[in-house]
């Protein structure tokens, strides 16, 4: 057995992605070309995934070379990163109702293929090339909308539905599982140096167009509800809302970046 072959075949993802699109190319001709560059002729899911962002993110002065070469680095400095990558496909497949293949957040979702960028791009930073770490934070906030320096460690399974409009802080920290939907700030409070953005503790949903400004933890397993403009720490398993941010009740389950609920009917008659 050829080694494709035998990764293949010990790769659940990988094959489950390669016969999505292989259905692609089958119904859509028009389709094919694209398909068969981005998957079908890859050797493995993280070459997919590097051609898919290394073409969306050349231009005249980054070329796609450069961007695939800085995957496959990025890839032999931290080995777990294969694992990662995987994870926040399963992420987006498992919290986004539109999401009905695996193969969707690899073609066609800004905030996957952002996220991804931003991996390489901390990769980049963590190892001192920092020029080409900002050079890649630049090209994918003005091709995908979402501006994460380059500095911010993150956890895997990460989800960012929509992803237009996400701007994180370069003190910013995120754990494991957490999900971010359009318009998120997780900015600080002024011109202050240092330690200044906010740490997102794993496990927790922050809705469209939250603002977190300042640094402070927001607890496990938390809600931060769309519109909210949150100032201060927030305790684990808790929903905030309101400009400014307080609690208004339970999360509401154990796992709330997971269940993705943000209807916060459950608390009118607290209100």
């Amino acid at each position: 057995m050829s080694e494709p072959a035998i990764i293949l075949s010990h790769d659940p993802v990988w094959r489950r992605v390669r016969t999505e699109a292989e259905a692609i190319a089958k119904h859509e001709p028009a389709l094919a070309g694209f398909v068969y560059g981005t998957v079908l002729d890859q050797p493995t899911l993280e070459d997919a995934i590097a051609e898919r962002v290394a073409n969306r993110l050349q231009d005249p002065h980054l070329h796609s070379t450069h961007i695939r070469n800085a995957f496959r680095e990025a890839l032999e400095d931290d080995p777990d990163l294969a694992d990662i990558f995987r994870a926040d496909i399963l992420a987006v497949f498992d919290r986004d109702a539109a999401c009905e293949r695996t193969i969707e957040p690899i073609l066609y979702f800004k905030g996957f293929q952002a996220l991804a960028a931003h991996r390489v791009a901390h990769s980049l930073w963590t190892r001192g090339q920092r020029d080409f770490a900002l050079m890649m934070q630049s090209r994918s906030s003005a091709e995908f909308q979402v501006d994460i320096h380059p500095a911010v460690p993150m956890g895997r399974g990460i989800f960012i539905d929509h992803a237009t409009g996400v701007v994180i802080g370069a003190t910013a920290r995120l754990g494991n599982d957490v999900s971010l939907l359009q318009g998120v700030t997780l900015g600080g409070t002024g011109k202050e140096r240092g330690d200044r953005h906010p740490k997102i503790s794993s496990g927790v949903l922050v809705g469209a167009g939250a603002k977190i400004l300042g640094n402070f933890e927001i607890g496990a397993c938390s809600r931060v509800a769309a519109g909210s403009v949150v100032l201060s720490a927030v305790p684990p398993n808790v929903t905030v809302a309101g400009v400014p941010a307080r609690i208004v009740g339970a999360a509401g389950c154990s796992e709330p970046s997971r269940t993705m609920d943000q209807i916060l009917a459950d608390f009118a008659d607290e209100r």
